[in-house]
């Protein structure tokens, strides 16, 4: 089985010039937008960076659970898993504006409201004394120094699983290498959750530095698995309409990914719900603040929204297989769940910020221009190796054809 066997597709390529081109567009708009209105744009700007960074991590966390579980269903999504990883030095670049020119936008609070960058030192709204201490940007473990910590152990986890699949296309037969992959899966499933627990606290839950939960950065690793595996689901099936995945994808890969999609998007519920449960029995006065401005007025209808749209009709829809196994309808549901979870960022950030719950002409452009140049990049990394791990060794068993009944 030769390397030239399963290459990109033309469509890829198309993908890609497409991708960057209306990137770009958008991201001349969003500069434009930015020299207008500063606030505005940065407000835009971290709902959309959420948006891919979630992808990205999403796909990260798949790939190991892939090797932990050996499962076939990864088999056939593992090389656009790997594409969209390496991405992460985008993403790292992505970051940059947030933390050199973003900050005073979006951690100073709004009207009377102080964020951390701003609070008193006494008095009322004043931070306590542990949280002077972890939201700080002084110091090797303060804001930017926790922020390359995370990176390191993305970067490092993706350059491992990378590397080591590319040897094993190369030495096929070389069971200690599969062996690490294995090891490695677990532990590197646990740094990815802690890593992005901790990120979750330091860019998004701090926005409102006197409100906590525990369960927070759980939520967010549960819908970045959500959007990864809509889009893996996207692409496979953009992937069939020409050859090779055109005699290889098959209606039981598509039933394995709506699956998984499924138990996804119920993970997130139940991490959401979980939350909104323990927060509301407590009823303590520190802790409502979160729903109190998200479950009235012009926001309580976003989170009806969100919760009829992100989980109900999904639900329902995903528990039929025949949609499940049907390539017209399935990848419909994993788009439209992708855009759900970008109105569920925006739900859980911008009520911060405002009461009004009407989107800007930011918060179109801006997911769009860092949408299309994320989507480019990942089709440029697609094109750079085979479509298949021709080196797994159950990669036979995976696309072989079976009679459906």
């Amino acid at each position: 089985m030769a390397v030239q066997e399963y290459p990109a597709p033309e469509s890829v390529s198309r993908l890609q010039t497409r991708a960057f081109g209306v990137g770009a567009i958008a991201l001349l708009l969003a500069i434009f937008g930015a020299m207008r209105s500063p606030g505005a744009f940065y407000q835009s700007y971290l709902m959309s960076f959420l948006l891919v960074l979630g992808v990205t991590l999403g796909s990260l966390g798949l790939v190991m659970l892939q090797h932990l579980t050996a499962g076939h269903w990864g088999i056939i999504i593992r090389r656009p898993l790997e594409s969209a990883t390496r991405t992460l030095p985008l993403i790292a670049i992505l970051f940059v504006p947030i933390a050199l020119f973003g900050m005073q936008y979006l951690y100073t609070g709004h009207g009377e409201e102080k964020g951390w960058l701003n609070a008193p030192a006494v008095g009322e709204g004043a931070l306590s004394n542990f949280q002077k201490s972890y939201l700080t940007t002084q110091g090797p473990l303060g804001f930017y120094g926790r922020a390359v910590i995370y990176f390191v152990v993305w970067l490092g986890l993706m350059f491992i699983f990378n590397i080591w699949s590319k040897q094993q296309d190369v030495n096929r037969t070389d069971r200690a290498l599969r062996q690490r992959f294995r090891i490695l899966a677990g532990p590197g499933i646990i740094l990815y959750v802690f890593a992005m627990s901790f990120a979750a606290i330091d860019w998004v839950m701090s926005l409102s530095p006197h409100w906590a939960s525990t369960i927070y950065g759980f939520i967010l690793v549960g819908g970045q698995l959500i959007s990864s595996m809509a889009f893996m689901i996207a692409v496979v099936v953009l992937l069939s309409r020409a050859e090779p995945f055109s005699s290889i994808l098959q209606p039981r890969h598509l039933h394995d990914l709506g699956k998984l999609l499924f138990a996804f998007v119920m993970l997130w519920a139940y991490f959401d719900f979980s939350q909104l449960l323990i927060i509301w029995s407590g009823n303590q006065p520190e802790e409502i603040t979160f729903y109190r401005t998200r479950l009235y007025g012009e926001w309580g209808i976003v989170a009806v929204f969100v919760v009829v749209f992100h989980f109900f009709v999904p639900f329902f829809l995903l528990l039929s297989q025949d949609l499940k196994r049907n390539a017209k309808v399935l990848p419909k549901i994993a788009l439209w769940l992708i855009l759900m979870r970008l109105v569920d960022l925006f739900w859980m950030t911008r009520p911060e910020f405002t009461s009004s719950a009407v989107p800007t002409w930011l918060d179109l452009v801006v997911p769009v221009a860092l949408g299309g140049l994320w989507l480019g990049f990942f089709a440029f990394n697609l094109k750079q190796s085979p479509l298949l791990p021709l080196g797994d060794p159950k990669l036979g068993e995976a696309i072989e054809q079976h009679h459906e009944h």
